[in-house]
């Protein structure tokens, strides 16, 4: 018997932003769904725009996974988890344990099938380090779109979170972010009417 999926669906237990006050509480399922769709997007406005030569699905998948290992170590907030270069180092080393025990809930000829992707792909192809980026783009889009939400819901609590999240896509310096930032962020503030 292999619980690598059971446990995986326990990312529904997992609540992000655990230090600030929420108007609506987001699992880790919610933001890794919505980190896949944006990593799609990201990739699509690459290829399309862009002359890039990426997988959008590839990249979907990359971002489903990239917080699987939060089901073992919880998420850690931000301010935390990048304090120092300690703590960075620290962390890199309690993802890695955490990697290899939900890689050990599953039949080892299906471990190296999901390595790459609870390694974010930095264990993959050179595809799948070139989609690391669009990855990380579209994790930080789904913190800002939180921010943004958070915002819209009158919940100040997020101000500068969000200003830390555009800055940090900012210097990320991709087009596809800006593309996104500039024509699909705007309607997270508007309301479903508006959204019309």
């Amino acid at each position: 018997m292999f619980h690598f999926f059971a446990k995986l669906s326990r990312m529904k237990y997992i609540d992000r932003w655990g230090l600030m006050h929420n108007t609506r509480k987001e699992n880790l399922s919610e933001h890794s769904f919505e980190s896949a769709v944006l990593a799609h997007a990201l990739a699509v406005l690459r290829n399309e725009r862009f002359g890039g030569g990426v997988s959008p699905e590839r990249a979907a998948l990359l971002a489903l996974f990239h917080d699987a290992t939060e089901i073992i170590t919880g998420d850690m907030p931000t301010p935390v988890k990048y304090y120092n270069g300690a703590l960075r180092k620290a962390y890199a080393e309690v993802e890695a344990v955490a990697r290899g025990r939900l890689l050990a809930l599953l039949p080892a000829d299906l471990q190296p099938v999901y390595d790459p992707l609870l390694s974010e792909g930095r264990t993959g192809s050179p595809e799948d380090q070139a989609l690391i980026p669009l990855v990380k783009a579209a994790d930080k889009l789904s913190a800002l779109i939180k921010c943004v939400e958070e915002r819209r819901m009158g919940n100040t609590e997020f101000v500068q979170a969000e200003a830390a999240m555009r800055e940090s896509l900012r210097q990320m310096a991709l087009p596809e972010v800006a593309c996104f930032l500039s024509e699909f962020l705007p309607s997270y503030s508007l309301s479903l009417d508006e959204q019309e």
